[in-house]
């Protein structure tokens, strides 16, 4: 206390005294300015009372008003703040977050038009819904087939439950095992895995399997047996980007000299750096090898594991259900995806429907009545309401003024880009020599209007598809791709076929010239 005391009352006292210079100061500022103004009333007195009684009068008004703001600022200063208003709580429990996760995915599958596929999904939701409250803890053994995974579970286990020293590639495919640990509510089911990185095609199919369990998984024991390798470092990164909680376990530590063991740790915790946390790299011995003592007998030496399972145990002590409410949102986001490219699968076909009816309609109007090209390109290739059902079919609603708005900015577009130019040069050259003359003109028209109103809605299924967004390059960089998809050459065949059959033969059954009388 006494230590605390030396400098407070230095800095107290220089307070006094800062205070006290600043009172005296003020007072004979106040003073000279009583004095002077006393002097300039007297003055003004003699000369006329009036103005003397009226700089009075000002003066005291003053006065009050410099009172009454001192007593207000006192009482703002004094009053206590009000409370900041709170932020609106974020979720900290995962499990709320991924029950809401959960919801959406109901509202979005919800949303799928196929019936089969729907109930498909929706059956998946809820058995994952029921995995939130029900599931146990997945801890999958990973890693190559000689790394010793079984030996590390018969280990953990205390108890023979696998084939120890087996060749690569006799795992069973996904053999599970139950264990239960104190303080955990939830049971913990140890899932062994084919091995990794082993060859023929055989070997390809296992380790996918591998793959997709270890995606599944709450705790990942990635089992490694010496220094990493590059293909080893690349499997784990990937489990590590999609949210994957690791334990690597450096495992056969028996058969390394101290130094060897330290250096190959050292080297391992550097290539992990970002990936995991240093305590999550732990050293075992699973299945010893056997020591010959020094008057003969072999011994089997215990397997030292003991690093591993007290590093499991904090984790799933204190991770246990963020673990598997990570793994929900995992699930569930995938799922979502899935639902996702459903919905837009559905909507795509709707929309081409769409597209398709607009651009056969828009070539028989135009076709009936050839317009100039600037007025074939306002009415026909771009049709507002052919944007109008595009963007109901992608729950965007809008009215005819907006659809006209979109329309006309992207009419402009082609213009401005040589489309329309591209297209009626496209179609010039194949239907003079395919139409008869006295319909070229008319034919020319109406396939041409017929293709700009498709690629004016193909550029427009994109702009809803990206959330009635162009993207970074614009709508220019949209209608430039659409225009590059839709003018190679069997698509132009095919469409021009169609377009025979659509625009072409109907003009010429309705225009053909009578025969003259012979």
């Amino acid at each position: 206390m006494l230590f605390q005391l030396g400098p407070i009352l230095p800095m107290r006292r220089v307070r006094l005294i800062t205070i006290a210079a600043s009172v005296l100061i003020t007072l004979a500022l106040a003073a000279w300015l009583f004095d002077s103004l006393q002097r300039l009333y007297w003055s003004l007195a003699v000369v006329s009372p009036v103005l003397a009684s009226l700089l009075l009068a000002l003066l005291v008004a003053a006065l009050i008003a410099a009172i009454a703001a001192l007593i207000y600022y006192l009482y703002l200063f004094g009053r206590p703040k009000p409370p900041a208003r709170p932020l609106p709580p974020l979720p900290e429990d995962k499990t709320i977050v991924a029950q809401e996760t959960l919801n959406a995915l109901q509202q979005q599958i919800a949303q799928i038009q196929d019936e089969v596929a729907r109930q498909a999904l929706q059956e998946r939701s809820r058995a994952i819904q029921q995995d939130l409250v029900q599931r146990d803890l997945q801890v999958v053994v990973f890693g190559t087939g000689s790394a010793g995974k079984t030996s590390l579970i018969n280990a953990i286990f205390g108890e023979i439950v696998g084939e120890v020293g087996a060749a690569m590639g006799t795992t069973t495919l996904g053999e599970t095992y139950r264990l239960h640990l104190q303080g955990l509510e939830r049971e913990i089911v140890l899932v062994d895995t084919p091995g990794i990185l082993e060859a023929g095609g055989l070997g390809s199919e296992r380790e996918q399997l591998a793959r997709q369990i270890a995606t599944d998984a709450d705790l990942l024991l990635f089992v490694l047996d010496n220094d990493l390798r590059q293909s080893e470092y690349q499997v784990l990164q990937m489990l590590a980007e999609i949210g994957k909680r690791l334990l690597v376990v450096f495992n056969k530590t028996d058969l390394y000299p101290a130094v060897d063991q330290q250096q190959i740790l050292e080297r391992l915790h550097q290539r992990f750096q970002g990936l995991i946390l240093p305590q999550d790299l732990v050293a075992v011995a699973a299945n010893p090898q056997a020591v010959r003592l020094p008057d003969g007998p072999v011994v089997q030496p215990a397997p030292d594991i003991s690093s591993l399972l007290q590093r499991m145990a904090e984790v799933l002590w204190a991770e246990g259900e963020d673990l598997i409410a990570d793994n929900i949102l995992l699930q569930s986001q995938r799922l979502g995806e899935e639902a996702r490219r459903l919905i837009d699968a559905e909507r795509q076909r709707q929309a081409e429907k769409i597209v398709d009816r607009f651009q056969w309609i828009g070539a028989g109007v135009v076709a009936a009545t050839p317009l100039p090209v600037v007025d074939l390109l306002a009415t026909a290739a771009i049709n507002a309401q052919m944007v109008v059902e595009l963007g109901r079919v992608y729950g965007c609603e809008m009215n005819l003024d907006r659809g006209r708005e979109l329309a006309l900015s992207l009419a402009k577009t082609l213009v401005s880009l040589g489309v329309v130019r591209g297209a009626i040069e496209i179609f010039s050259v194949a239907l003079q020599t395919n139409v008869a003359t006295f319909l070229v003109g008319r034919a020319i028209q109406g396939v041409t209007a017929a293709y700009l109103t498709r690629i004016a809605g193909k550029s427009f299924i994109e702009y809803f598809r990206q959330n009635q967004q162009w993207g970074d390059g614009g709508m220019t960089e949209v209608v430039q791709e659409q225009f590059r998809l839709n003018r190679r050459d069997e698509f132009v065949k095919a469409f021009l076929q169609e377009a025979v059959t659509r625009v072409v033969n109907p003009l010429s059954r309705a225009e053909r010239p009578i025969d003259p009388l012979p």
